[in-house]
């Protein structure tokens, strides 16, 4: 073993306990790992930078503008919509119905913002058929990555591992050289969901209001400042209520005036009715020392309970849910300054299946985290902007004053993005150039403005696969790639290439589970490309085998980007992605194992 291949493995266990453990945000992982790569000298400057102009990351860029300028032409809603309308009838009927058609439209764009519009309409048909949420978003998720595997841009990992081939002097990948595989993984995965997989989740009951659903009767309620209070003469922010006893001061009403979400240089003064979110037990030890009275010494247990019919007017109570490499992750509420900045109130969060509504303020926010949100109305759209089909923050999953949409816009995108396709399918021109004169196209044509369209680039995927891409390069030049494919052939080598295209597919699906799908797919392509060589064999089914995997991770939260959007919002815990995932890896590897090679020869 070299010096350079001891570097080169010492960064990519570096790379991997980080990718997996998320210390650090994966794309952080990705440039620290790129830049020791350079400063060693195992690869040069050029090398390591040369990820930002592989094609594979400029046409995953594109990708992203193409689908924002969809879902902002109200396509996809509308289709939604009229699938919702289903369920009123029958659920079976509605849940297949769904299924199919977010993996159809998945197979042509990022599934990612797909499922976040179908979220709230789903959510609003769980409310109004009075249906179990749980039994209606795994379904959901699991469908986009059923779809996602049937084309070459059904996902971001199908084209990075496609532009890797092609960085290795193969062909790359065609719009629907994955169709064939993908089909069977789709209509087997849609089979096992209907006839087991849904049965297989935990019905937890229809959820009856946001209220009920955080367990907010008992911590919110109206407090009265007695003469005595040591608040009284003190602003909100010096108040001994706000910064020693963590009690958030949600509205004030005073001679006759209501200030809802008040700032914190506001007056308290004796008679000032608080509406507060704290534990009422809390409240009831702490009125003596403090000075206030329970209003009433009533409990709010429904929304209508919160505040009488003026203030009703002006707040509305939603859900959102924190978004896959969200600029909010790792930050706490209070770091954000969320109530100053968007005008709302993060009442309580749903963190990691752990319901917390004490030190809600405190808490470290993470990717699937969800949040009940008082907000005014007037404030709402502050909050919408922040969406994940914009600036990839957090989507809004109750359906209240939905966004505006182009319809008059439907038509030219839909027709933009069915040429990119036709374009890239016949070979007129490269994907990664058809992307880019398709989202151009749109911007003329004002269906997109090039500010959404900046936007609409989920940054933190662009810079994970320029720095992982970088880390491939490395893998192949200092011979750490061979190396690693030698002791692979020396393992399981004697069983045939069939063996081999098992192990790459079981070993990417357990990687994916614990770290991300793209990272996954880049460190294990050139092991498969090498290990091809050494087998004098084909090196495509070695890498259909990574894409397919990557790209089918379903027994974690964490395992796959649609996972995380849903787990928050559906109440769901680890363990129901493992009861029913578990099996439709176990039945996918089989299915890899076998059909891979039969659609994907190993000798041409």
């Amino acid at each position: 073993m070299t010096l350079e291949i001891g570097i080169v493995l010492a960064v990519l266990f570096f790379a991997v306990v980080m990718f997996a453990t998320e210390r650090y945000p994966v794309d952080v992982v990705a440039i620290i790992a790129m830049s020791v790569l350079v400063v060693t000298g195992v690869i040069t400057p050029a090398q390591g930078v040369s990820g930002f102009s592989n094609s594979a990351t400029i046409t995953v860029a594109f990708m992203f503008i193409l689908s924002t300028a969809l879902f902002k032409s109200g396509a996809v809603v509308s289709i939604g919509n009229k699938i919702a309308r289903l369920f009123k009838y029958n659920f079976w009927i509605g849940i297949f119905v769904t299924m199919v058609t977010v993996g159809v439209i998945s197979a042509f764009i990022n599934n990612t913002p797909v499922v976040a519009i179908f979220i709230p309409i789903l959510v609003g048909a769980a409310a109004q058929s009075k249906l179990s949420i749980a039994k209606m978003l795994m379904p959901l998720s699991f469908a986009s990555m059923f779809g996602g595997v049937c084309t070459l841009i059904g996902t971001s990992t199908n084209i990075l591992v496609s532009g890797i081939a092609a960085d290795n002097g193969l062909e790359p990948f065609s719009m629907f050289e994955m169709s064939k595989m993908g089909l069977v993984f789709f209509g087997v995965g849609l089979l096992y969901m209907m006839l087991i997989g849904i049965r297989l989740i935990p019905d937890r009951g229809v959820e009856e209001g946001l209220m009920k659903k955080f367990g907010m009767g008992d911590y919110l309620t109206e407090i009265v400042l007695l003469r005595n209070a040591p608040s009284v003469g003190k602003t909100i922010k010096e108040s001994p209520l706000v910064n020693k006893l963590d009690i958030d001061i949600l509205e004030v009403k005073k001679k006759g005036q209501t200030y809802i979400m008040p700032s914190g240089d506001l007056l308290l003064e004796e008679g000032d009715i608080l509406k507060v979110r704290c534990n009422v037990e809390k409240i009831r030890t702490l009125k003596e020392r403090e000075g206030i009275a329970l209003k009433s010494d009533a409990k709010f247990k429904s929304l209508e309970e919160l505040s009488d019919n003026k203030t009703d007017e002006r707040i509305v109570f939603v859900e959102a849910v924190i978004a896959p490499n969200s600029p909010f992750e790792g930050k706490s509420v209070k770091q954000l300054n969320f109530r100053q900045r968007y005008g709302a109130t993060v009442l309580a969060i749903r963190h990691r299946g752990e319901l917390m509504r004490d030190k809600v303020a405190n808490t470290t926010l993470q990717a699937g985290d969800t949040l009940l949100v008082e907000v005014e109305k007037e404030h709402l759209p502050n909050l919408q902007r922040l969406e994940l089909r914009g600036r990839n923050t957090f989507l809004i999953v109750t359906e209240v004053d939905l966004p505006k949409y182009r319809n008059d816009k439907m038509l030219t995108v839909v027709l933009t993005l069915v040429g990119v396709i036709m374009l890239a399918s016949l070979n007129v021109l490269p994907i990664m150039m058809a992307a880019i004169i398709g989202s151009m196209f749109l911007v003329i044509t004002r269906c997109i403005t090039m500010e959404e369209a900046y936007l609409a680039i989920d940054w933190k995927v662009i810079f994970l696969l320029a720095g992982a891409i970088s880390l491939g390069v490395a893998l192949d030049t200092s011979g750490a790639a061979t190396l690693i494919s030698t002791f692979l052939i020396g393992m399981v080598g004697s069983l045939g290439p069939i063996a081999i295209v098992s192990v790459l597919y079981i070993l990417t699906s357990l990687l994916t589970e614990s770290m991300s799908n793209n990272a996954s797919a880049v460190l294990l392509a050139p092991i498969a490309i090498a290990t091809s060589v050494a087998l004098e064999v084909d090196a495509r089914p070695l890498l259909m085998a990574i894409a397919f995997a990557a790209s089918s991770s379903f027994m974690t939260p964490v395992g796959y980007q649609t996972n995380t959007m849903i787990y928050g919002v559906g109440n769901y815990k680890f363990s129901d992605f493992l009861r029913v995932g578990a099996p439709l890896n176990l039945i996918f590897w089989i299915l890899a194992t076998f059909l891979i090679p039969y659609f994907f020869p190993f000798y041409l």
